[in-house]
């Protein structure tokens, strides 16, 4: 396992980056490597977030020292959404089929979590994102169909899309971790504008089902400072507490977004007038 440790900061010092420091602070590249576990450690609330592309092998959650416990869930919970070709995920001998945009919520206490795929021409691709856990919650396959759909957005904004709530208390239990999937329409490019900021939860954004030629402006930032990082396909993006978080694309795409934090209320955010922003 690949496990990038990223440590958190202070918005004076963002203001003092530049596009190539940005970068190397917020963006996760390389999201996918073939039959790898490839994982980013933020110090922002302690999040994991990135990907497990099973190929041809079974790819398991390893025993990490940088966790400081006997198993990788001893003291953690974890969120997986398939965006890849169709795979199974195995927690302590239970296996969960996994359909494209299937998501699953594995609670803290699970010894052993194993990812694989049916087809390695067409491999599984389970994009994860990882919380510190007081509790144990019982494990839960959520297929997209199950998750909570909130219809937002207008043509005449250019934001027209779903919002499908999976690991959220709404549809199941959890610690802290709250995952989703946003899907905008065709013609819609822009989501979370008017922005917003949630100072008791951070956030990462996970841009997929793009075509290859598509960018995302992602913007972050303080309100009166803002900057902007540019995605590709399968690329995320690290969003702390203090920054607005949003984004335009050359062309409608579909997004992950997870969080931990203070608390799980969805609508406990900061909304910002675009006319004070800089």
């Amino acid at each position: 396992m690949n496990l990038d440790i990223r440590y958190n900061n202070h918005p004076e010092d963002s203001k003092q980056y530049d596009t190539t420091k940005l970068r190397e602070r917020y963006l996760i590249e390389s999201v996918f490597v073939d039959d790898r576990i490839r994982l980013v450690y933020s110090h922002h609330d302690r999040i994991i977030a990135g990907g497990i592309k099973p190929v041809r092998e079974t790819v398991a959650l390893p025993v990490s020292k940088d966790l400081g416990t006997g198993f990788f869930l001893e003291r953690r919970e974890l969120g997986a959404i398939n965006v890849g070709g169709e795979g199974e995920i195995v927690a302590d001998g239970i296996v969960y089929a996994m359909k494209k945009l299937d998501g699953i919520y594995v609670g803290a206490g699970t010894k052993n979590v194993a990812f694989r795929s049916k087809d390695p021409n067409h491999p599984a691709k389970f994009y994860v994102n990882s919380a510190p856990a007081h509790k144990l919650y019982p494990t839960m396959h959520i297929p997209l169909e199950k998750a909570r759909k909130v219809e937002l957005g207008n043509s005449e904004n250019l934001n027209v899309r779903t919002i499908h709530q999976i690991v959220h208390p709404a549809v199941c239990q959890s610690c802290q971790l709250v995952m989703g999937v946003t899907i905008l329409k065709p013609g819609s490019v822009w989501n979370s504008m008017p922005s917003h900021t949630h100072a008791r939860r951070m956030e990462v954004y996970f841009y997929f089902d793009m075509a290859e030629a598509t960018r995302i402006f992602h913007f972050m930032g303080e309100p009166t400072e803002t900057r902007h990082l540019i995605l590709k396909n399968e690329e995320a993006v690290i969003s702390p507490s203090w920054s607005i978080h949003s984004g335009v694309g050359t062309s409608n795409y579909t997004f992950i977004w997870g969080m931990c934090g203070e608390n799980q209320t969805f609508d406990d955010m900061d909304f910002v007038d675009l006319k004070t922003m800089r």
